[in-house]
């Protein structure tokens, strides 16, 4: 009985020290770095919003999807970037907010206000032009 038990306890112990090993790890981003004005980059954005749309940012401020912000993967928080979307040949000045993974291949994600500004909405994503302002 005693030797039944002390497995019992055994095997709970076991699971208990693998648990964290199942837990879902957080994205590792590179830190943060602040690019030169007049850096330039190109590559493809996305755009999001609903569902995010007054929660916190990594940068710590309040999302709102209808601001002029965007999420990038390293680039300092507060760096202004003029967003260009050559298919409609309009831009906007966004200010980094925010991170997002890199996992998808992507340079930019904006906020729906920013994508709705150059006409990324309907698209859902382009190729974009990046120039860091002052």
């Amino acid at each position: 009985m005693k030797r039944g038990r002390c497995r019992g306890l055994a095997l709970v112990f076991a699971a208990a020290a693998l648990l964290p090993a199942c837990a879902k790890p957080r994205y590792p981003f590179p830190p943060a770095e602040t690019p030169a004005v007049g850096t330039v980059s190109e590559g493809m954005a996305s755009w999001y919003g609903p569902g995010y749309d007054g929660k916190r940012t990594a940068s710590g401020e309040t999302f709102d999807q209808d601001a002029l912000t965007a999420a990038h993967v390293s680039w300092a928080f507060g760096t202004r970037v003029r967003v260009t979307f050559p298919t409609t040949g309009r831009s906007v000045v966004v200010r980094i907010n925010d991170r997002f993974p890199n996992y998808k291949g992507r340079i930019i994600d904006l906020s729906r206000g920013a994508a709705k500004a150059i006409g990324l909405l309907g698209p859902g994503t382009g190729r974009v032009r990046l120039e860091v302002v002052p």
